[in-house]
């Protein structure tokens, strides 16, 4: 039996709490995407400087610069999200803007997460996490959490932007294939003065039932105006893994 405790004890030394876990149920209140060890990483090292890798994210960049309303489009792995959080940082740090505002549909992919305890912030971290990725990329971790945490930055759900005016700051609607028409075209009709919004979806990966999604109408009528940029960006413009492109094309 002692040598059994003894081996129990030396197993328990090596096991590790899972984070966002309390009590085996896996929720702790407290916990924030930016907590994770990985994050410590790139507090110590971060993208300080974004160029394209095409030509199709040359000119989305170009764009965001631009034009106060810009959509960029395209198939996974084009940067969409990634660029228009660096482009809102970068007018952040130039004084541009007073805020960061990110936003995007809660719409599960495919299966449901049933009931997600917390707060509005806790319910939303699953499907926030890459815009929290790509901001702790950009800035690093800790100043993310500060700026979050005085409202600097603030990231909504979709349904928690009506009836609200955007003025001073860098707006980015992410995963717009999953808003409807007349959400998109409420979250549009949001844009006040002095600021800049960019929405980003793949048309072809809606979670959406068949014609439900807005985007492709949405861009359609857009491209007519001048003074909104409308990108899409293409198969050649993808740098995730080269596979990714490859399955694109016969998926």
């Amino acid at each position: 039996m002692a040598k059994k405790s003894r081996k129990s004890t030396a197993q328990a030394k090596h096991l590790h709490a899972i984070k966002g876990g309390r009590d085996g149920y896996g929720y702790q209140p407290d916990w924030h995407p930016l907590d994770d060890e990985i994050d410590a990483a790139r507090d110590k090292k971060y993208v300080k400087n974004v160029k394209p890798r095409s030509e199709g994210q040359a000119e989305l960049m170009k764009a965001m610069q631009e034009y106060n309303l810009c959509l960029a489009m395209g198939p996974a792995g084009t940067g969409k999200t990634y660029l228009a959080i660096c482009a809102a940082v970068d007018a952040y740090e130039k004084g541009q803007v007073e805020r960061i505002i990110l936003s995007r549909p809660a719409m599960e992919a495919g299966e449901s997460l049933g009931y997600l305890p917390g707060d509005l912030q806790e319910k939303m971290a699953p499907f926030l996490r890459p815009l929290y990725d790509s901001l702790g990329d950009r800035m690093g971790g800790k100043k993310v959490r500060q700026m979050i945490d005085d409202g600097t930055i603030e990231i909504a759900p979709v349904g928690y932007m009506r009836g609200r005016t955007l003025n001073n700051a860098f707006v980015v609607i992410d995963e717009a294939q999953n808003c409807t028409y007349g959400q998109l075209k409420m979250l549009l009709s949001r844009l006040g003065w002095h600021s800049t919004m960019v929405v980003t979806g793949d048309p072809a990966q809606s979670d959406l039932l068949d014609g439900i999604s807005g985007l492709p109408e949405i861009a359609r009528k857009l491209k007519t105006v001048s003074n909104i940029s409308v990108i899409e960006l293409g198969q050649s413009d993808i740098v995730r893994h080269p596979l990714v492109a490859e399955m694109l094309d016969v998926l």
